[in-house]
């Protein structure tokens, strides 16, 4: 597991005054600024982040060291971590994105189905997205379909819709 996670990400300028769109990656967005000094994934820059308005498709915010449109511009694209150690802990049916990507799947009977490649979220729920080999699936982040997720194991356990043994209603 990673020492931090992302959080958010800069959508771009907001004004021009140096503020910034920022998208929230956070269940409660405004907790984006809550979470301390914001660094870029590499770690070179640490932001602290100001909250000023809620705004079309985010949050307008204010961040340390940008006091420009261009500054805030240049910045576009740029996702925002936190360290793992300021967020909360999660109940046991919740997870953090970057703790799933990367781990192996496998079907109810134990068959590889590949690894988490990424996760989406069209708002209609968590997406999986699992590659094994040149097969892609996307599932449901459900309990249904995904019943077990070992972290220690490093592996999530599902049941992909279509895959039983059984030949359906008849």
């Amino acid at each position: 597991m990673s020492d931090k996670i992302c959080v958010g990400a800069i959508a771009g300028a907001f004004g021009v005054r140096g503020e910034v769109r920022l998208k929230s990656f956070c269940a409660e967005p405004s907790d984006i600024a809550s979470y301390g000094p914001l660094t870029t994934e590499n770690g070179s820059r640490s932001f602290t982040v100001t909250l000023t308005r809620p705004v079309t498709g985010g949050l307008g915010a204010r961040l340390s060291g940008v006091a420009s449109r261009e500054d805030a511009e240049a910045l576009k694209g740029t996702t925002l971590w936190a360290p793992r150690a300021a967020l909360p802990s999660l109940p046991d049916d919740e997870f953090y994105h970057a703790d799933l990507i990367g781990l192996q799947v496998v079907d109810t009977g134990g068959a590889p189905l590949g690894r988490v490649r990424a996760i989406y979220d069209h708002g209609a729920g968590d997406i999986l997205e699992i590659v094994g080999g040149a097969q892609v699936l996307l599932l449901p982040f459900t309990r249904a379909i995904v019943p077990t997720v070992d972290l220690a194991a490093g592996r999530i356990v599902a049941d992909p819709p279509g895959a039983s043994d059984d030949d359906g209603p008849e």
